[in-house]
């Protein structure tokens, strides 16, 4: 098992107090933040804190700042097409919160049926690692991925103990890939998934079923499950030229 975790700041605290009022619906989209001066003097730090608090809840899409009017709760946002292949790791920290993942489970393993599907490969005999991974941001469940790589094409992932970077992360860094194909779906929570992403059983969920290639190989198969409460999927593009 692998677990890094790095200690939260004073402003990440005061995030995960805001994100939790957010996402529990006890301020509902459209409701307006206290003010910087006011959540100053109910957390008792500096107004430079608070500022980098609510900033990375912008970045993250939770509130919306409004000049000389303060911040507000974002209304839930989703899109059906997702035009990048994500690292997971960066798309965390980028946003301000602390970054940390758990290996729950790790195989290597003569491909299975169910693997061959999973990778689209029409026959084997095929070697996989398959991985369970756990992210968390600011120690709060963000994603529970499985994923499976094709040791044929990344040979290097059997030897690889993925502790200082997490498997898709790792992944982009060392393989380039040349096509990407991304399924969405909506999915209530199992038991397993609803334990380690501490929600419950049944409730809804993002799901991303994602596979890279590199000149027509796969390179991996990964199925990533978001609490759907605390996730959204947005893309900004252009109109197609003619």
């Amino acid at each position: 098992m692998v677990s890094i975790a790095e200690p939260l700041p004073r402003y990440a605290e005061i995030r995960r107090a805001l994100e939790e009022k957010i996402l529990s619906g006890e301020w509902p989209p459209g409701h307006r933040v206290p003010s910087e001066h006011d959540l100053v003097a109910q957390f008792g730090c500096s107004r430079m804190t608070v500022n980098k608090a609510i900033s990375a809840l912008a970045a993250a899409g939770l509130v919306v700042r409004r000049r000389r009017s303060g911040s507000f709760v974002a209304a839930p946002k989703s899109q059906e097409t997702v035009l990048e292949v994500h690292d997971i790791k960066a798309e965390i920290t980028g946003s301000g919160r602390a970054y940390r993942y758990v290996i729950l489970d790790r195989e290597r393993r003569r491909a299975r049926p169910e693997d061959l599907a999973r990778l689209g490969a029409a026959r084997g005999p095929l070697d996989v690692e398959a991985l369970t991974v756990l992210h968390f941001a600011d120690e709060r469940p963000f994603v529970h991925e499985r994923r499976l790589i094709n040791l044929a094409v990344v040979p290097a992932a059997a030897r690889e103990a993925f502790a200082a970077s997490p498997p898709g992360t790792w992944l982009l860094e060392q393989i380039p890939w040349t096509e990407a194909e991304h399924i969405i779906r909506a999915e209530n929570a199992g038991a397993d998934v609803a334990h380690h992403l501490a929600i419950a059983r049944g409730a809804a969920c993002l799901v991303v079923v994602r596979r890279t290639f590199q000149a027509g190989a796969t390179i991996t198969a990964v199925t990533l499950t978001y609490p759907g409460e605390r996730h959204q999927l947005v893309a900004r593009f252009s109109p197609a030229t003619r």
